[in-house]
């Protein structure tokens, strides 16, 4: 009930706070007195210019999320705390806050009576003037390009999260906090040199997100589901894109915190065939079928 109670609130905040037809003169003071001290002076006005502005939005609007959300479960007595609990919840907050701005970059931009912008221009700014010149069919490589990045500075959080869902013991807790950080990398995995983000909606086909949901019981399988969506994105790889050896490099650590930590040899492999997709065909998690892993306990 209390974690309930806790994302209502927050989720009223939010539609304010997302609401572009309010006035910032009217915004703000709403925001401020929300029953006076639970709102926390941090996204009430916002531009997000470089990669530390956009880091410190995401703090804001997700990472204390994520923050507040661990101090329930740990006075709830349930879990125990671990070394750097604080810093490693609002990381895990904050990586589920950039994948949902990287997905929404459309419905963001589009909004009336005016765009919401959470891109860093430090780094849309080097490929077009204005970030809204991306639905442009003239800018699509630099598009994906710029998205491809974007991808590349969220997947920063991975170990975070996955240290994060390793600390929980209760089969509740876990499968809980585990889901909505799996389904993150799935998106990603599925936005990356996807132009389909700046044309319109991008979402994981619900079939795998019911396997994720209904598979999901250990952290073994949440170990493989992560290797499986990185593998997912690393087919994807242009080794042309800018960022190909910075984004391969960053794959290669999951995918050996991956490995070293899951019990990868006990894993029951449910296969889900993507062989007619042909990015997907050289997966490395299963290359001789073109299906990708998905584990199962």
């Amino acid at each position: 009930m209390l974690v309930c109670v806790f994302y209502l609130i927050l989720r009223a905040l939010d539609t304010v706070e997302d609401d572009t037809s309010i006035p910032v003169e009217i915004k703000v003071p709403i925001l401020i007195d929300f029953h006076r001290h639970m709102f926390d002076r941090g996204t009430e006005e916002y531009k997000v210019e470089t990669v530390e502005d956009y880091d410190e939005y995401c703090h804001y609007a997700a990472g204390l999320v994520g923050l507040g959300l661990a101090k329930l479960i740990l006075a709830s007595g349930l879990e125990d705390s671990f070394p750097d609990w604080k810093q490693i919840s609002i990381s895990s907050g904050s990586f589920l806050q950039k994948t949902n701005i990287i997905r929404d970059y459309l419905e963001d931009i589009n909004e009336i009576p005016k765009s919401r912008m959470f891109w860093p221009r430090e780094i849309w700014g080097k490929y077009v003037d204005n970030l809204e010149d991306f639905k442009n069919e003239g800018n699509s490589t630099k598009a994906v390009q710029c998205l491809n990045e974007m991808v590349t500075n969220a997947l920063i959080h991975v170990e975070d999260s996955l240290k994060s869902i390793a600390s929980l013991r209760n089969p509740a807790i876990f499968r809980s906090c585990a889901i909505p950080q799996i389904l993150a990398i799935g998106t990603l995995a599925n936005c990356y040199n996807n132009l389909q983000v700046f044309r319109g909606v991008v979402k994981l086909r619900r079939g795998l997100m019911a396997k994720v949901f209904d598979r999901l019981k250990t952290m073994d399988d949440a170990y493989g589901a992560f290797y499986d969506f990185s593998c997912m994105l690393e087919a994807k790889v242009d080794k042309n894109d800018p960022n190909a050896m910075k984004i391969l490099n960053r794959l290669i650590t999951i995918k050996k915190v991956c490995r070293e930590n899951g019990v990868f040899h006990k894993r029951i492999a449910a296969y889900l065939s993507f062989s007619a997709i042909p990015e997907y065909a050289d997966c490395n998690a299963c290359a001789s079928t073109g299906h990708i892993v998905l584990s199962v306990s």
